[in-house]
């Protein structure tokens, strides 16, 4: 889609590029945030793509007419150069650890012979058809591709063959049964909803048998209402709890046993985007604001509340599109909702840690509509999460979602004389970052913890971090 992987990640002749035409830049980036799974090709995109067109010499490989964003996927950049990249990305880490693969099969124009093809070819060990034909790509060993999605938003009406949730679930769970008999190890990710319709109910009752995950899809904006915007992703949050209420409720009626792991949701798209701002097929580029970031921190203040019913989360994208990092011809732009995403991967690591706020509430119009009746006692001004990690190490995330009050407010709970402080703020909440120019930034400082109270200024997003005693 757009500039993600052409111009984005692969920019072959850039002399920001390496050998292999991949963006070094974009890699030292991505490589601050410790990305622990990248999710391909895509999303809308799957339902035309055949893994076939890319693999094998370059100069072979057919140009196709791409369906969902209108474009040319020239097949360039394939399954091989997808698993270099992330060879490439997962330098440095320690030993057995990388930057795992997840890949969403076609179930729009594919077939269930075409995808049990793409696992072969990526994890097959035997000598047969498509292992060998990896090998005789030059890719000896397999790639062990744990993670595989059953399609892309097939309930859309924007989607090559949209399906009803009855003719997914029975497709799905063949699917399911058949690639499991190739490789039992597969982690399979079922086609969900956005956590919150029938559909979601639909598929689970027939196929949460078989599967690991369930996959639903959020976006939010709010247009110029910097509160509905910030408070927008307080509705993912409504929809993870209900989703979390309808597996348990298939694994129950369907008689799950206890020994099958519990089935966790696949967030695998989530983000602050705007179709009517950044139209997905004009490139979906958005110019994040600072209102964007601090929705951004409530959306990662939501997946560290509900930690216990997420298996992944993946924003989206990577790169350019709808994304935290853009590229140009000269190098990288850092946009205001990096800085969030960047803190979050940084320390956001251990146990969740239950939190109590007492402060005043936002109790107006909210996006989705819906949402405003969801929150009984309205959004608080404060949203917070926190997490301690296997050094002690308490993060406490807070974003003042006000755009005209601080808050000074007391912290129990503080130990010590030696707080780091981590703060993304900027002058107003349209703030934006461009080449050249950036108005939203990271600010770093020391707070005694003396007093127990700290002032979280007007729209913006701190994260507060200690050594607990009790380490």
């Amino acid at each position: 889609m757009g500039r993600c992987i052409y111009g984005g990640i692969y920019d072959p002749g850039n002399p920001l590029s390496d050998a292999n035409g991949f963006r070094k830049d974009v890699i030292s980036a991505l490589k601050e945030l410790d990305v622990p799974v990248i999710r391909y090709p895509g999303g809308n995109f799957c339902a035309t793509y055949h893994w076939q067109d890319g693999i094998g010499p370059r100069e072979k490989r057919p140009s196709r007419p791409e369906l969902a964003w209108l474009g040319t996927e020239t097949n360039q950049f394939g399954t091989d150069e997808f698993m270099q990249w992330l060879d490439v990305l997962s330098e440095g880490l320690p030993e057995g650890q990388r930057v795992e693969p997840y890949i969403c099969l076609n179930m729009g124009t594919g077939t269930l012979d075409e995808a049990l093809a793409w696992v072969e070819y990526c994890n097959g060990t035997r000598d047969t058809y498509y292992a060998n034909l990896r090998r005789a790509n030059g890719h000896e060993a397999p790639y062990k591709v744990k993670y595989w999605a059953l399609g892309n938003e097939v309930w859309g009406p924007w989607q090559i063959e949209q399906m009803t949730a009855e003719d997914y679930a029975r497709k799905a769970a063949q699917w399911a049964k058949a690639l499991r008999l190739l490789d039992p190890d597969l982690v399979l990710i079922l086609c969900g909803c956005d956590g919150t319709q029938s559909w979601d109910h639909t598929v689970l009752q027939v196929c949460v048998p078989v599967v690991d995950m369930h996959s639903i899809h959020v976006y939010t904006a709010a247009g110029t209402s910097h509160l509905k915007n910030v408070t927008a992703p307080l509705a993912a949050e409504r929809a993870i709890r209900i989703t979390a209420s309808l597996i348990e409720l298939a694994r129950i009626e369907r008689a799950v046993p206890v020994s099958k792991p519990p089935t966790k949701i696949c967030f695998d798209e989530w983000n602050v985007w705007d179709p009517e701002r950044a139209p997905g097929d004009k490139g979906a580029e958005e110019l994040y604001t600072l209102s964007d970031a601090l929705a951004v921190a409530v959306w990662l203040n939501v997946f560290v509340r509900q930690s216990r019913y997420i298996g992944m989360a993946n924003i989206a994208q990577t790169v350019n599109v709808i994304s935290p990092l853009m590229t140009t011809k000269d190098g990288i732009v850092k946009q205001s909702t990096w800085w969030p995403l960047l803190l979050f991967s940084r320390y956001m690591r251990g146990w969740t840690v239950a939190t109590h706020v007492r402060v005043g509430a936002y109790d107006g119009e909210t996006q989705p509509g819906w949402l405003q009746g969801a929150l009984e006692d309205g959004a608080p001004w404060l949203d917070v999460s926190a997490s301690v990690d296997d050094q002690g190490y308490v993060s406490l995330a807070v974003v003042n979602i006000s755009e005209t009050e601080d808050f000074d407010v007391e912290i129990r709970g503080v130990v010590g004389k030696d707080v780091s402080v981590y703060a993304v703020n900027a002058p107003q909440v349209t703030a934006t970052n461009t080449e050249g120019k950036e108005e939203v930034s990271l600010a770093e400082e020391k707070w005694n913890g003396e007093g127990g109270s700290y002032k979280f200024p007007k729209h913006s997003f701190t994260m507060l971090r200690w050594k607990s005693s009790q380490s």
